[in-house]
Order: C-alpha cells, then sequence, then structure tokens
C-alpha cells in the first residue's frame, strides 16, 4: 500500500481551518455591510452540489480529465463559499430562526448535521483528492464513495438552511 500523500498536511489544515473559522465568529468588524453575501454563498453551495453530480456522471462514463477539472471547481467553490460565509460572520450580526413548532426542530436538526459534516468533511475532500492526485485510483474511489455523499448534502442543506432562515435576515 502506498503511504498517505499529503497526510500530515491534510490533518493540520483539518485541524486548523474549524479552529480558525471558530475564532474569527468571534471577531466583529462594524462598519462594512456584506449582507449581500448570503445568496451568494447559498448559491455556490447550489453550484457545488450540481458539480458534484455532474463530476460523478463524467467519471461514470470514463472522462477522467473533464471529472478532474469538475472536482477542482467545487473544491475552489467550497473555499470560495467558505471566504464568503466567514466575512459575512465576521461584519454581520447573527440571525436567529424565528419559525416555531415542527419545523424548527426539522431547522435545527438540518443546520446541526449541516455543521458536524462541514467540519468532517475537510479531510475526507483532501484525502480523496491527495489519492487521485498521487494516481491511487482504487484508493481514491474507495474513499470517494463516502465523500460524495457527504459533501453533497453539505451542499443542499446548506442552501436548505439558507432558505429557511433568509426571511428572518435584518435588512
Amino acid at each position: 500500500m502506498k503511504p498517505e500523500p499529503y497526510k500530515k498536511l491534510i490533518i493540520t489544515i483539518s485541524v486548523v481551518v474549524p479552529m480558525v473559522v471558530a475564532i474569527l465568529f468571534s471577531v466583529k468588524i462594524p462598519g462594512y455591510d456584506f449582507s449581500f453575501l448570503p445568496p451568494i454563498y447559498a448559491s455556490i453551495n447550489a453550484m457545488t452540489a450540481v458539480l458534484l453530480i455532474v463530476a460523478v456522471g463524467f467519471i461514470k462514463n470514463g472522462n477522467r480529465i473533464v471529472h478532474e477539472r469538475i472536482m477542482k471547481l467545487c473544491i475552489g467553490l467550497s473555499a470560495t463559499f467558505l471566504m464568503m460565509y466567514v466575512t459575512y460572520h465576521m461584519t454581520s450580526e447573527s440571525t436567529s430562526f424565528g419559525g416555531t413548532g415542527i419545523i424548527r426542530y426539522f431547522y435545527f436538526f438540518i443546520l446541526i448535521t449541516h455543521i458536524v459534516l462541514s467540519i468532517g468533511i475537510t479531510p475526507l475532500i483532501l484525502f480523496t483528492f491527495s489519492r487521485a492526485l498521487s494516481g491511487n485510483f482504487e484508493r481514491h474511489k474507495a474513499l470517494a464513495r463516502f465523500t460524495f455523499p457527504i459533501w453533497l448534502y453539505v451542499a443542499v442543506t446548506g442552501v436548505i438552511v439558507y432558505l429557511m432562515i433568509s426571511p428572518y435576515y435584518v435588512r
């Protein structure tokens, strides 16, 4: 078995990124209006979800080159989402969900699973990607079977969370 390429770097990134995001959430920078960002980063999540499905279609049809390009685009979109998301939360007050009853429980279930899985998906994406880059396609494919549905869930639930909370944004 080949050694895992970039293992230490991936583990470091997977630990540091959530810690930095958590720290930055406590930082508030007044005087900037980034209230336009939530629909943009929700759209980025939607595009990521669609492109993930498209990329799977390409690899199933044997088109590795297009699959690779789309997957790199998905990684770039996810990184862009994260930067916009953090920027928005550093410059804006948090928005509380105003729904009541069963919809409130549904919202928090979606939100909590989205957050937990969004933290866990980072190392999965990076290990899956590094295996492909190193040409270890058998191990890449084995891990991608887990990475794909979790990443897709995170992307789709990001859109759902946005749609559910958007009526409560302060305008």
